[in-house]
């Protein structure tokens, strides 16, 4: 996990939000696109960030690609945190 890319993939409002629409289970990219007023396009820019980041995962079903949160990347951040904080 590169922690640089993770902290750029957080930076951003859009993506933040994606990880909150994901944290209730997995989505599809055309499900996560009707939550915002932006082009497919760009939403499909902010996934590809958050999936560099392996902040997300996705499938392929068919025709869709779903998408759904990698925790193993969160729990490495969040253990991390606490280490800096000193409650480790």
């Amino acid at each position: 996990m590169s922690f640089a890319e993770t902290f750029k993939a957080l930076s951003d409002p859009a993506r933040r939000q994606i990880l909150e629409l994901l944290k209730n289970g997995r989505l599809s990219a055309g499900e996560i696109a009707s939550h915002f007023d932006m082009t497919q396009a760009t939403v499909s820019y902010h996934l590809k960030i958050l999936r560099k980041a392996d902040l997300v995962r996705e499938s392929r079903e068919k025709n869709f690609i779903f998408y759904e949160l990698n925790l193993t990347v969160v729990e490495e951040l969040m253990v991390w945190l606490s280490e800096l904080k000193g409650d480790a």
